[in-house]
């Protein structure tokens, strides 16, 4: 344990690492080279007082952590809590896309009762926040009998979780539903209105042009207009250059005037495009501000895997690009523990890890720590969520590492999460917890 705070409802922590870039303070130093600035942090009632260069002398009680960093709970914008932990009995036969597909829609078909669903994601969502995560943004397969059990599910967990961890839920299903399925696609978008959520979608190549992709994405975005609703679409997760269906939401969106906030995610193909084509989508993307997640973990190990043969590449999107352009980028868990991924536990800290070793967020002067902290907060509306600021709940992440080195290089399991400025006592369920779901 790095501290335990007193009963006191004040106290300073004082040579604290915060990351410069979602940190706001008083007179802070320049941030050094690795993006870290040393601050002292004043904590009282649960929220974050001040932020300053020093501690003041005011007899409140004082924790000096030497330097430890110190970062607000990330934000998993982009996962799949309906399908988490069914890998050990529906595993991936050959760790393919299609692999996957079918076995999820097989175990999908025999296992998915609300009580199966209802006890993996509560022990997802406890692992997530044993972890230090503070808000999540789940995809639910969304089509006929299914939705209403599995949407009524997580309205439940959000109910009960709301105090812990902010829940967010997007629909997922095939876009062009929208178009071959008119009362299915109204069902999904009673669903949605009602369970207050994210219209979604998961697109088709669209090279060449495909009128009814066209007219389903007229149809959805018509339909998230009407009802005020944001986007958030699975987009070219495939290794053909070929893939243009995320070029076509842009052209739609743009069409149509869209204002609402719209991700994209996955976009792998995107990275495998000639230059000039990646350019001119990437432009598009900018002027309709079209904001990008990467799933560094899940794409590695589904793209370009072939039996017998090394892969070629990283199955990621182009974030240095898109960013550079200014599109928002970020990078999430995606899937865990099942078909699509085998491994993982919704833990921002190894996303990040993985994603700068997979993607190269080091040696790079971009603050890449906002891709799992500022930025998708901002886009799931999470007001000053992904910060360290006065006025904000006390709710953080003190780490044993001093730097950006330190901080990668190992798993950080000793890390200790602050809620309401108290240590959070949330073990680690076990995964015993499940074995009579198999």
């Amino acid at each position: 344990m790095v501290f335990s705070p007193p009963a006191a409802h004040r106290y300073w922590i004082t040579r604290a690492s915060l990351y410069a870039a979602i940190t706001q303070g008083e007179g802070l130093a320049p941030a050094r080279a690795d993006g870290f600035v040393t601050a002292a942090l004043l904590v009282e009632d649960g929220r974050i007082v001040r932020i300053m260069p020093e501690a003041e002398e005011d007899g409140a009680p004082r924790f000096d952590i030497a330097g430890k960093i110190i970062l607000p709970r990330l934000i998993d914008i982009h996962t799949h809590l309906d399908k988490g932990h069914i890998f050990p009995r529906a595993a991936n036969p050959d760790g393919s896309f299609m692999g996957a597909l079918t076995t999820v829609m097989a175990d999908r078909e025999k296992n998915w009762s609300a009580e199966d669903v209802a006890a993996r994601m509560d022990f997802a969502l406890r692992c997530a926040y044993h972890h230090g995560t503070g808000a999540i943004r789940t995809h639910l397969d969304s089509y006929r009998a299914l939705t209403a059990s599995t949407w009524g599910v997580f309205d439940a967990m959000r109910e009960a979780w709301k105090d812990r961890i902010s829940l967010q839920v997007v629909a997922l299903f095939p876009t062009i539903v929208a178009v071959e399925d008119e009362a299915e696609f109204k069902n999904t978008l009673a669903h949605v209105a009602r369970y207050n959520g994210i219209l979604g979608g998961v697109t088709f190549r669209g090279n060449p042009p495909d009128a009814a992709l066209e007219l389903a994405l007229d149809r959805t975005i018509e339909a998230a207009k009407a009802h005020g609703l944001d986007l958030d679409f699975h987009v070219d997760e495939s290794a053909s250059p070929d893939a243009r269906s995320l070029e076509v939401i842009a052209d739609a969106l743009l069409r149509h005037h869209f204002t609402g906030k719209v991700l994209a995610g996955h976009c792998c193909s995107l990275a495998l495009m000639a230059d000039e084509d990646r350019t001119r989508v990437t432009d598009k993307l900018g002027e309709a501000g079209v904001a990008v997640v990467s799933l560094p973990m899940c794409n590695l190990y589904l793209q370009d895997r072939e039996a017998g043969r090394t892969p070629r590449w990283r199955g990621v999107a182009p974030l240095h690009e898109l960013d550079a352009a200014g599109v928002a980028t970020m990078v999430s868990s995606d899937n865990t523990r099942d078909p699509f991924y085998a491994y993982g536990d919704l833990d921002g800290v190894e996303v990040y890890r993985e994603a700068t070793r997979i993607l190269h967020f080091d040696h790079s002067a971009r603050p890449w720590l906002e891709a799992i902290t500022s930025r998708p907060a901002d886009h799931m509306r999470l007001t000053g969520g992904g910060r360290l600021m006065p006025g904000m709940a006390a709710d953080f992440i003190v780490f044993s590492a001093r730097n950006m080195n330190e901080f990668l290089a190992r798993p950080q399991q000793d890390r200790q999460v602050f809620r309401a400025g108290m240590p959070l006592a949330a073990p680690l369920p076990d995964y015993a917890e499940l074995d009579g779901l198999y």
